[in-house]
């Protein structure tokens, strides 16, 4: 399959960018998938876009402030809390960026005194996993634990309490106020919703984009990154999504999706060349940016499958 190198620069700037650190965060794909979509998208054809598994929403806030030409945007995640969180930023962002800013300054004036900021952290996630906070604070708790804690992941065990410890920044940026305000700007745009990935096909138009980025298949027993919500999201739920990848082509929206290259790191694995044997499959260079051990970081190839094609993007193809 073609090999498409990633270029490392936006061309977008003083646009809403993501909140959140997130594995497996797009912004360093963006002029990549830039040149995956479909002609119709950037010659200005009005359009519905859909993102099924929205993460940090990366893509999205990209997205919308390069295209004014979408008429509707639409927005789910399994993750409850992440929802929650663009949910209190699109409705209650005065009170979020309030909330912040009180846990910044309580959080930064202990930060030489690395018991009693450790002690802070416990208790905060403590709190978090209680979840009987209202709706606006648990939001402000998921992007501090998330700035503040190792490496920005997010991980649940089955009772769905976040597990990950305390990272090692000295003065993490937890309330970033200008960039909550565009954002809550930006999300006026979109419908946020949150559940099951096949549910939004009930909120399609007649022309719809899909972009898909779900919780990528794990390269190894220790890479994986999918415990961001209580259910796995293993083989049967990545042929489950073929599955409805197919729903959609057959209901004439296109989409685009995202993975992990198992067979760059085993040739022998043919898992999403097999089941997206019908469609249109690219991979890309990336960079792997979250891992344990520093010395595992670095570049990789993923996968971008559609169920389109046009010339663009055979000739990019083509010329590598």
């Amino acid at each position: 399959m073609p090999l498409v190198v990633a270029k490392s620069k936006s061309r977008v700037k003083n646009s809403a960018k993501p909140f959140l650190k997130w594995a497996g965060g797009k912004t360093q794909l963006i002029d990549t998938i830039n040149s995956f979509l479909p002609l119709e998208v950037k010659n200005g054809s009005r359009f519905t876009y859909v993102e099924p598994f929205v993460g940090s929403g990366a893509l999205l806030f990209w997205a919308l402030n390069q295209f004014p030409n979408i008429e509707r945007a639409v927005i789910n995640d399994v993750n409850a809390d992440l929802i929650n969180a663009y949910r209190a930023i699109a409705g209650n962002v005065n009170q979020l960026v309030s909330i912040l800013s009180d846990i910044q300054s309580e959080y930064h004036s202990i930060d030489t005194d690395e018991d009693s900021k450790k002690a802070y952290y416990y208790e905060k996630r403590q709190r978090y996993n209680t979840r009987t906070s209202g709706s606006t604070e648990q939001a402000a708790l998921f992007i501090y634990l998330n700035r503040a804690c190792f490496n920005g992941l997010y991980r649940v065990n089955r009772n769905n309490h976040f597990n990950v410890p305390i990272g090692s920044y000295k003065k993490p940026t937890i309330c970033d106020k200008d960039n909550l305000l565009t954002v809550h700007e930006a999300l006026q745009r979109v419908e946020i919703l949150s559940g099951d990935f096949e549910e939004t096909i009930k909120h399609t138009s007649r022309k719809s984009l899909f972009y898909f980025d779900p919780p990528y298949k794990p390269l190894s027993e220790t890479s994986s990154f999918n415990s961001y919500a209580m259910d796995e999201f293993n083989d049967s739920e990545q042929v489950r999504l073929r599955d409805f990848c197919d729903k959609l082509s057959q209901e004439g929206h296109k989409w685009i999706l995202s993975n992990s290259d198992v067979k760059g790191k085993n040739a022998a694995d043919n898992f999403f060349d097999d089941i997206y044997s019908e469609y249109n499959i690219f991979r890309v260079k990336a960079k792997r940016m979250i891992n344990a051990n520093p010395a595992k970081r670095g570049e990789l190839t993923e996968l971008l499958i559609t169920n389109y094609q046009h010339e663009q993007i055979m000739q990019a193809a083509e010329s590598r």
